[in-house]
């Protein structure tokens, strides 16, 4: 009986099943791991002592943190055999799905959840997830999709004999016209999550976004013109909004409330500075006996310093620099502009929300809530970050071969 022939794979089927980029998935896999050490050792004393949620069990966090790795990297297999050309037709949907879990928040409908005075949370039965993850993922999605075929787009004209056609040609020559629609959507979006308040969500977010929009060749001086602007507005919302400019007074003097507002600061300075050159040890903090608040969430870094010490510190930096440079070269080696794009933004998202957390970490900027990526508690965060690493080891997979000889 004859073989069944198989049926010839297209071009672009075989461009979709070259290998992934081997550097980057075992950086990932080795952060992710590193993180669930970590995970289990910050929150083994809270979860303990923890009667309402954990129930008094030690790897309650763990656990459901070690679940969500699973299905996380489910998400980034399943994706990095995906050719990622078929997100362009997606992107809209997840931009509009981002609006719409960022206006559910403030809806009386009972979804939006209130943590420390912030409205940044949206809780569907037992599951609770920040719209700022999925606002990032859109964004980059919709900006690389549309950036990626800048060159074929028709510039803006208005009729010679309209009174506004002089003012409309100067506007498009110097690339104004082209910018207006992905302002407007890095507004409307900064708005939303600067009245949740979410100061830190929304920094990444214009971030990637301005990150997408450089890449994409957009001229230096609206960069320069923009983050002047971005800088200006951001730091007369700081010093204007009672909830800001109480986190600005704590950053300068967190001893001003050592009991109060700036314990955890306080606390987490202490971690910092007793973890000395080598650390006390893995599982041997102190500081996660109820001294530092949630050391499990944003300052699973200071616990980091104070069990393996500096050394182990930097060891967890390098690792987290390699993962970036990586991304960066998968940029630059992508097959085309839409991958490229993509890898940027993802890359940069990562690359600032390392820096800000650690920043907040040592006390370095006020706090703003943000976490560390593959670190801190957080499943449907950990799971977008994965299925954004799969994107981008999706983009690894059509890198052209290097011709020979």
């Amino acid at each position: 009986m004859a073989k069944k022939r198989r049926r010839d794979l297209t071009m672009e089927e075989q461009l979709a099943r070259g290998p992934v980029d081997l550097p980057f998935l075992l950086l990932v896999v080795l952060l992710t791991g590193v993180g669930l050490i970590m995970i289990f050792s910050a929150s083994y004393a809270t979860a303990l002592y923890d009667k309402t949620v954990a129930g008094n069990d030690p790897t309650y966090y763990f656990i459901r943190q070690t679940l969500f790795a699973v299905a996380g990297f489910a998400a980034m297999f399943v994706m990095s055999k995906i050719n990622y050309q078929s997100l362009r037709g997606l992107s809209v949907f997840a931009l509009v799905l981002a609006f719409i879990c960022l206006l559910l928040v403030f809806t009386p409908l009972g979804f939006g959840a209130e943590t420390a005075g912030a409205q940044r949370w949206i809780k569907i039965g037992p599951v609770n997830f920040q719209p700022s993850e999925l606002a990032k993922l859109g964004v980059v999605l919709f900006f690389a999709a549309r950036l990626c075929k800048r060159d074929t787009r028709k510039p803006f004209r208005l009729s010679p004999r309209s009174v506004l056609s002089g003012p409309a040609a100067f506007l498009e020559k110097i690339g104004a016209m082209e910018l207006v629609p992905y302002l407007l959507i890095l507004v409307m979006i900064a708005f939303l999550m600067l009245k949740e308040p979410h100061m830190s969500g929304t920094i990444l977010v214009l971030v990637a976004g301005a990150a997408v929009l450089f890449a994409a060749g957009i001229k230096l001086y609206w960069f320069i013109g923009g983050g002047a602007a971005a800088v200006a507005a951001l730091g007369f919302i700081m010093t204007q909004t009672p909830y800001m400019t109480a986190r600005i007074q704590l950053w300068q003097d967190p001893w001003s409330d050592p009991r109060g507002d700036g314990y955890q600061t306080i606390q987490s300075l202490y971690a910092i500075g007793s973890g000395g050159l080598l650390g006390l040890g893995l599982g041997k903090s102190r500081q996660k006996f109820l001294y530092l608040p949630e050391p499990e969430n944003d300052f699973i870094f200071a616990i980091v310093c104070e069990e393996l010490g500096l050394v182990g510190a930097i060891v967890v930096l390098v690792l987290f620099a390699l993962l970036i440079l990586r991304g960066y070269w998968i940029a630059i080696h992508a097959r085309d502009r839409f991958g490229s794009l993509l890898v940027v933004g993802f890359t940069t998202l990562l690359a600032v929300q390392v820096f800000l957390n650690i920043a907040v970490v040592t006390n370095l900027i006020p706090n703003t809530g943000i976490s560390l990526p593959f670190f801190s508690y957080g499943g449907t965060a950990l799971l977008l970050q994965l299925f954004e690493m799969g994107i981008i080891l999706s983009v690894s997979r059509q890198i052209p071969a290097p011709k020979q000889g």
